[in-house]
């Protein structure tokens, strides 16, 4: 049974008025850049008017830590990957990240993004680049700040057990929800500390966490930094996050405790950048935003837009019936058993056929069949989602050469950063800001192909059942 906000929050003092604008003059004048590790592109969505990657050499790092931004977002993709190349690639980054920042004499420090509802390599991602710092610079990390909470999306952390839910239906522990059951990444705790346990398979206690009470971090800020200064030895911590004030109350004593010489890596969901580099809510992007974008792009007098559905979470199913009863946009199916089969390149030349035709008339979903398709273990059920993803980033390569869309939809995490970085090649571009308040990112490519194409990155988890309909007749408009 749901617990509704009032009862989560009572007797907890209220919350404490943070300005961004402290965050930022705490951090002063330093040469620093946070390299955003996303392991899918919807981390993106509760900033703005940052660089991001889909690739990582150092080129392109050097490329983005001069752009005069205080983090860069790459596209790692890393949750689509088995344990072995998801490591790899998180070393491939930081080795990039330590040449670029070798050649600019930028210092680089190393977020570990990932998903709010808490699927996603742990604690693997965030061990591997501690180990580079190690490697890189002969130090240990001290701690590594674990913060999955992302209230514009109702994921909460209160007494140090993690919820999902929202205002209106009340709030339910993690670990008794739908994303729990991840076929990959599935899970049972919903207190933190007994998260990590769990993942960690025993490696890193429950007992040896650092929780850090609400009420404490709202009222007692130099307690919170007395705790951050006992952290040694890559200690996880956990703080109970309810709402912006609070990660910038995160932020302030997280600074306090850098500037006495503590290191940490943070592993996090999507607005803990927002509040660590002081980043003002950035409000949801308008027709003029918009406009500005397609002007003289590839799909400037384009007049339907393309939607690729990937994500099979409940949320996403509701999205897309709303998405139906307000604009009835033509349809095509991925049918997913077929593309695991010899009938594969057949299937893809009809679907890509429907899709040119449709997009002339107006908007066009493609989508893959709504019953999920798993294998016979986590390795297995990865390698059938990979064959999807490359169905899908086929079409969407063949779409765009033969009739570029008014905008890109993508929903879901790995169907997002595979439609940017193979669909639309993508290499370079920046995030300009959310569609709906705090959540769903649009970004602006710099080059390539997709020039000119508003590109929207839909995580599947996020939003009301409204939500699809309505960012679509903003970009339909």
């Amino acid at each position: 049974m749901p617990i509704s906000f009032e009862r989560l929050l009572a007797g907890q003092p209220p919350t404490a008025q943070t300005p961004a604008q402290e965050v930022r003059d705490a951090a002063g004048d330093a040469s620093r850049v946070f390299v955003v590790l996303d392991d899918d592109p919807t981390g993106t969505q509760s900033v703005a008017d940052l660089p991001v990657l889909t690739d990582w050499t150092p080129e392109s790092m050097e490329w983005a830590l001069t752009q005069d931004r205080p983090a860069v977002y790459v596209m790692t993709n890393s949750r689509s990957l088995d344990p072995d190349d998801a490591a790899q690639r998180n070393r491939e980054v930081a080795a990039a990240a330590f040449e670029a920042s070798d050649r600019t004499r930028i210092r680089v420090d190393f977020v570990s993004r990932s998903d709010s509802t808490l699927r996603g390599h742990f604690p693997l991602e965030p061990q591997v680049l501690a180990g580079c710092i190690a490697d890189h610079d002969g130090t240990r990390v001290d701690g590594i700040v674990i913060v999955p909470a992302f209230g514009d999306a109702g994921r909460i952390t209160v007494d140090g057990i993690h919820y999902a839910g929202s205002m209106a239906d009340g709030f339910t522990p993690v670990g008794e929800t739908e994303f729990a059951r991840d076929a990959t990444f599935g899970y049972r705790s919903s207190r933190l500390a007994d998260w990590v346990e769990e993942k960690s398979g025993g490696e890193l206690a429950a007992s040896s966490v650092i929780e850090i009470p609400l009420a404490e971090l709202r009222t007692d800020l130099p307690a919170v930094v007395d705790r951050l200064k006992r952290a040694s030895a890559e200690q996880p911590i956990v703080p109970d996050i309810v709402d912006e004030n609070d990660l910038r109350r995160l932020s302030l004593a997280l600074q306090e405790a850098e500037d006495a010489g503590k290191r940490f890596i943070y592993r996090v969901g999507p607005p803990f950048v927002r509040a660590r580099i002081g980043q003002d809510v950035h409000p949801p992007l308008e027709r003029d935003d918009l406009e500005k974008i397609r002007q003289g792009g590839l799909a400037e007098d384009a007049v339907g837009g393309l939607i690729v559905v990937g994500s099979h979470v409940q949320q996403t199913t509701r999205q897309l019936d709303a998405l139906r009863a307000r604009r009835r946009p033509f349809e095509v199916e991925i049918d997913v058993p077929v593309v695991l089969t010899a009938g594969r390149d057949e299937h893809l030349d009809a679907i890509v056929e429907q899709v040119v035709a449709g997009l002339a008339e107006g908007n066009v979903v493609v989508r893959t069949s709504r019953t999920l398709v798993t294998g016979q273990d986590a390795a297995d059920s990865l390698a059938i989602a990979r064959a999807v993803s490359d169905a899908v980033v086929e079409i969407v390569q063949r779409t765009i050469a033969e009739y570029p869309p008014r905008f890109v939809i993508a929903k879901g995490g790995i169907t997002s950063s595979d439609v940017a970085a193979r669909g639309l090649g993508m290499a370079k571009a920046f995030v300009r800001g959310p569609m709906l308040p705090g959540i769903v990112s649009l970004w602006e490519p710099v080059e390539g192909p997709a020039r000119g194409i508003p590109y929207i990155v839909f995580a599947g988890n996020v939003g009301d059942e409204e939500s699809l309909a309505e960012v679509t007749d903003k970009l339909s408009r």
